[in-house]
C-alpha cells in the first residue's frame, strides 16, 4: 500500500470504516461505458446519478491519490446554495428567467444533499444552520444591507436571504464590534471527508469500480491515458477541479487558489456559552478577503482563508498546503472575532487548491461528438455545486431532457487564464489588492475602488 499524508483535520474525524482500505491502481487496459477522472465531489456524485438512471452502466473512476483526497475531503465544510457567478452576470448572459431558474436549483440542491445522506444513512454531521455574515464596519453593514436588497429585487426574501440587527446578529453568534449580519437559509454545516469517503463506498457498492493511485496523464476522445494503463470508454468525464492543469494541455483551462484553514481544540462549554452558534450556523463577514468558518460537531472552531499565493506555472504541491505567515493571519482573524479564545490551542493546519475558472463561471457540459464530459470551476462552493453538476452530467451522458439540462452554465465554455508570466502576476496582485483594500476600508471607512474594479476584472 502506499503512503498517504493526511490532508486535514477533518480526516482525522473519519471512523476506520471509512479512513481505511485503499484500494488498488489501475495497471491493466479496461473498457467501460463511463471513465470518470477524478474522485471527488464531481465524480462521485457523476457516478451515484448514472448508476440511478441506469444501474446497469460500467463505470471506473481513476483517482491519483486515493477518494476525497482533494478539495473535498479537505473545504471549509458548507453545503451552500452559493454560485460563483453573480446572478446578474447569469442574467446578461441567458436571460433573467434562466439566471432565477439557476438559483433556484442551487436552493434545491441542498434538500437534494440532505435527502442522499438520508436516504444512503450517511452520518457526516449535517447542520443546516444556515450562514451569517457579520457586518463589522459601518462600510460593511452598508455592503450587508445592499446584498439583502438585490435578493429581494430578484423576488428572494427573508425566508432565504434575511438581514438581522445587531441583537439578532448577537442571538446567532458573537463576534467583536458586530452592527448586524446577513443571513441565508440554504447553508449547512457538515464534515465533507464522511460526506466523499461515504459517498465512495455508495457508489462502489452499487458496481462502479474506484482505482487510486492511478494519476491521469491526457483525456482524449473516448480514451483516459494514466501512468500505467488505457481506459475505453463511451464517455469520459473531467472531475479535477483544482487539479485540472495536472492533465495535457489543460494548463491554462483552470487557475489552482490555495486555500487555507486551521482547527482550534474542543472548547469548553464555558467558552461556547460567550460565543454561541448552538444551531451551528456557518460564518464569515464582509470584508474584501474571504473568511470562513463553522463550529464543528465536536465543539472545535475551523476556520479559514484566502490569502495564500498562486504558485507559478499552476504548480501543485504538497508543501504548498502548509504557509506559516497565512496561517498564522488566519488565527489572528480568528481571534480577534473572538477574543475569548485567548491561548486556545490550534491544533490542525492544513490547506489545498480549489478551481477557478478565467471567467469565474463554474459550468458542467457534454461535448457529444468527443464524449468527454466536464465540469468544475466552484471557486470553493463546491460541496452544494457539485450535486448539481453530478445530476446534469448524469442527465446529459444518458441523454435525459430535464429541466437542470438547459441551466445557463450547461456547456459554457470559460476562456483561457493568461500565459506565464501573466498569470502569476495577475493573480497575486489581485490577492495582495484584497488585503490592501480591507486595510485602507479600515482606515477610510470608504469602499476602495481599486478593490471593486478587481473584482469586476476578474469577473466576481
Amino acid at each position: 500500500m502506499k503512503e498517504f499524508r493526511n490532508p486535514s483535520f477533518w480526516w482525522d474525524t473519519l471512523p476506520e470504516e471509512l479512513s481505511g482500505g485503499h484500494r488498488d491502481s489501475l495497471t491493466n487496459d479496461i473498457s467501460v461505458d463511463v471513465a470518470i477522472v477524478g474522485a471527488g465531489y464531481t465524480g462521485l456524485w457523476t457516478a451515484y446519478y448514472l448508476q440511478r438512471a441506469n444501474p446497469e452502466l460500467s463505470i471506473a473512476i481513476l483517482e491519483a491519490q486515493i477518494a476525497g483526497f482533494g478539495a473535498s475531503g479537505r473545504n471549509g465544510g458548507w453545503c451552500s446554495a452559493y454560485f460563483p457567478t453573480e446572478i446578474d452576470k447569469l442574467a446578461s448572459m441567458s436571460s433573467r428567467n434562466d439566471a432565477k431558474n439557476m438559483q433556484d436549483a442551487m436552493h434545491a440542491t441542498v434538500g437534494e444533499v440532505h435527502d442522499v445522506i438520508r436516504a444512503e444513512k450517511i452520518d457526516c454531521d449535517w447542520q443546516q444552520g444556515g450562514a451569517v455574515g457579520f457586518a463589522r464596519t459601518p462600510l460593511q453593514w452598508q455592503r450587508a444591507q445592499e446584498y439583502i436588497h438585490h435578493w429581494e429585487s430578484w423576488g428572494y426574501g427573508a425566508e432565504h436571504y434575511a438581514l438581522l440587527n445587531r441583537d439578532e446578529a448577537n442571538a446567532v453568534g458573537r463576534v467583536t464590534n458586530a452592527l448586524g449580519a446577513t443571513r441565508s437559509a440554504h447553508v449547512a454545516a457538515m464534515n465533507p471527508a464522511k460526506l466523499v469517503r461515504s459517498l465512495a463506498q455508495v457508489v462502489e457498492s452499487r458496481g462502479a469500480t474506484i482505482y487510486e493511485h492511478s494519476p491521469v496523464t491526457s483525456i482524449a476522445p473516448h480514451v483516459v491515458v494514466t501512468d500505467q494503463a488505457k481506459v475505453n470508454a463511451r464517455f469520459i468525464v473531467r472531475a479535477t477541479e483544482g487539479y485540472t492543469p495536472t492533465l495535457d494541455g489543460m494548463k491554462r483551462a483552470i487557475a489552482p487558489i490555495y486555500s487555507l484553514m486551521v482547527a482550534t481544540e474542543p472548547l469548553s462549554q464555558d467558552i461556547w456559552d460567550q460565543i454561541g452558534f448552538d444551531s451551528r450556523a456557518t460564518f464569515t463577514d464582509w470584508r474584501n478577503l474571504i473568511i470562513y468558518g463553522q463550529r464543528t460537531a465536536d465543539g472545535r472552531f475551523a476556520f479559514g482563508g484566502r490569502g495564500a499565493p498562486y504558485h507559478f506555472g499552476s504548480s501543485i504541491k504538497s508543501e504548498y498546503d502548509q504557509h506559516a505567515s497565512v496561517h498564522a493571519g488566519i488565527v489572528e482573524v480568528l481571534k480577534e472575532l473572538f477574543p475569548v479564545l485567548g491561548d486556545v490551542a490550534i491544533t490542525h493546519t492544513w490547506g489545498g487548491p480549489l478551481g477557478i475558472a478565467r471567467d469565474w463561471m463554474a459550468s458542467a457540459g457534454l461535448d457529444a461528438e468527443t464524449g468527454i464530459a466536464w465540469a468544475g470551476g466552484y471557486v470553493g462552493d463546491g460541496v452544494g455545486t457539485t450535486n448539481l453538476s453530478g445530476r446534469t452530467l448524469a442527465d446529459l451522458i444518458t441523454g435525459t431532457q430535464s429541466p437542470l439540462t438547459t441551466l445557463p452554465w450547461v456547456n459554457h465554455k470559460s476562456p483561457s487564464w493568461e500565459p506565464e508570466p501573466l498569470r502569476w502576476l495577475g493573480a497575486n496582485a489581485g490577492l495582495r489588492v484584497m488585503t490592501w483594500a480591507d486595510n485602507a476600508e479600515d482606515r477610510s471607512g470608504k469602499p476602495s475602488k481599486l478593490g471593486n474594479f478587481v473584482s469586476r476584472f476578474l469577473g466576481q
